[in-house]
Parts: C-alpha cells; structure tokens; sequence
C-alpha cells in the first residue's frame, strides 16, 4: 500500500470531473433536510435551549467540511443557511464556485486543509458528510481536527459529522471490485482492506470520453480509515466537545455492531 500523508492528497484532482456523474443517485435532499432537522432540534437556533438565543448571524452561518463540488451547500444555502464551504481539493472548489456561479448564492469557499482549519469568525454549525472523515488516518490528526471544529463553534453551536465504521470496511467492502459503465464515462474500483493497519485502500480508473469514441483513462488512490463508535466518542470528548448523539445512518436507529454508517451530533462546550 502506498502510505501518503493523509487519505486525500492524491484523490480528487482528476476524478472530480466525473465526481456528481457518479454520485447522481446519491440522496443530497435528504441529507439536506436531515441536518436542517438536527440543526433545528439541537443547534444554537433553539429559543431557551442549552445555547440559549443565539444572534441571529451566528444561528445561520454553516461550515460545510469537506464540500467537494458543492451540491450539499447549495442544498443548504437554499434552506436560508449563510453558508462556508471548505476542501483541500482545488479541482472539487473549482466545479463548486462554478455552480455557484451559476445560482447565483452567495457562498464562500475555501481551499484549507481540515487539519489546519482557519476561519475569520464562529459558526452555529459545523456538518461533515459522505465520509469526509474517514480520509484522516491518524486519531491524533482526527482529535486535531475536532479541537479546531470545537474552537470554531459558536458557543453551544453543534458538529454534526457521519462516518464510515471498520466494520463497514472490514466486513463489507473487503477486497472487492466494482465496476460501472455509463455513455460518456466508466470505472473500476478496486478494493484493499489492510487488516494490520486497518486503512482501506481504493485505486479508482476512470475513462472519460473526450471525443468521438477517444477515451481518457486516469487512475487516483484514496486511503480511508474505519473509526469505531467508542473511538469517535473519546475523541470528540478529548477535543472539549460533548456528544449529543449518534445514530445509524441507514435505520435512524440506535447503533448496532453491524453498523455501516454513523451520524455524530456533538456539542460545544467551552473552549
């Protein structure tokens, strides 16, 4: 397995051309009305809640953490949110600003790395979805992460997060290949679960049609890491935050061992 620095550093640059044409059945509107739903429930937006009121800027404004092409923001923005969105990848950012461009919103995007996040205010909420967090490696790294989520939030202000579990990638991905053709691009995905290191490598080949029946063939790997529900817990309480919440992303249920997929709600408290 070739080990990079972090999961993401060589993913995303050429297959973000092709990102929303893979991820077109993927359930954005839900996903949308999920966090609107969170947010309502438990965010700093509650009259009389743990937050008490929160001014008004601050009840609106919503960090998307790892945006990609921005489909979520948008989502979100159109909800009434002032939304921030955040990626390391400058290809993903360029697809994101131009929609935006083309909506008109009034988003603000910014290249940073998720360890090394730097705003120029709080928000009221801080969301992190379609597995953003399992391409951080190392728990140190993922506590750093958290620590400057939690510095970041507007006192009382929520981290809504999902992720990924080792057993989902243990026991479910293993070592397989997946394979999609559409008209204008296809892929192969190959799957390596390292059962040692416990980090989940994908070599994803991509052929795009450029012209006529003339393909362009790339390939990027991305390394992930499966987290356990009780590794997330102790490390989003090390970084000062107290859990609201969690659940399983498929059932909206308690979560199980069998567990694929895992949303987070959790509190700031203090700096």
């Amino acid at each position: 397995m070739g080990k990079t620095e972090d999961g993401r550093r060589e993913a995303y640059s050429d297959f973000a051309v092709v990102y929303d044409t893979f991820m077109d059945n993927a359930p954005y509107e839900k996903w949308c009305g999920m966090i609107a739903d969170m947010i309502e429930k438990y965010g700093v937006s509650v009259p009389g809640g743990e937050s008490g009121d929160a001014l008004e800027s601050e009840r609106n404004l919503v960090l998307d953490l790892g945006c990609g092409t921005g489909v979520l923001t948008e989502l979100l923005y159109r909800k009434g949110y002032d939304m921030i969105g955040v990626d390391s990848s400058a290809s993903m950012l360029n697809i994101a600003m131009n929609r935006r461009q083309e909506s008109g919103s009034r988003i603000l995007y910014l290249q940073q790395d998720m360890r090394e996040l730097e705003l120029y205010s709080t928000v009221g909420t801080v969301v992190s979805v379609c597995d953003s967090l399992n391409y951080i490696l190392e728990e140190q790294e993922l506590e750093q992460v958290f620590s400057l989520v939690n510095n970041y939030l507007y006192p009382g202000g929520i981290f809504v997060f999902d992720f990924n579990t080792d057993y989902k990638y243990r026991e479910i991905i293993g070592d397989a290949t997946i394979a999609e053709s559409r008209e204008e691009c296809s892929f192969i995905w190959e799957n390596y679960f390292d059962r040692e290191t416990g980090i989940n490598e994908y070599d994803v080949t991509v052929f795009v049609r450029e012209k006529g029946e003339f393909f362009r063939r790339f390939t990027e790997t991305h390394l992930q890491r499966g987290y356990t529900k009780e590794q997330m817990k102790r490390l989003v309480e090390r970084a000062g935050m107290k859990l609201v919440r969690m659940f399983d992303a498929d059932t909206g249920e308690d979560v199980t061992e069998v567990s694929e997929r895992i949303y987070v709600i959790a509190r700031e408290q203090g700096k």
